[in-house]
């Protein structure tokens, strides 16, 4: 436990940090599985307009250092294959 106010403070700071990257790394997530869901309902249109939308969030969240720049950029373009690749 900390014991000087400095380490209880970076001990606070370091929880809601910690609750915020949680809640980013969720919103990211959340956006991969819109985008999926919409492939697996098989509307290319309406795939591609939710693409269209995730993939903002997924570049902000990666220029925040959320996720990693690789990660984001192997997601979209997996994702944007399979949107191509549909019938």
């Amino acid at each position: 436990m900390a014991n000087t106010a400095q380490a209880k403070k970076r001990a606070r700071q370091a929880a809601a940090q910690r609750l915020q990257g949680m809640a980013q790394r969720s919103e990211y997530r959340t956006a991969v599985k819109k985008v999926r869901k919409a492939i697996e309902a098989g509307d290319k249109a309406a795939a591609q307009a939710v693409f269209q939308a995730s993939m903002s969030d997924m570049d902000s969240l990666a220029d925040k250092r959320v996720v990693h720049k690789n990660k984001a950029a192997r997601q979209k373009s997996r994702l944007s294959s399979a949107i191509k690749a549909m019938a």
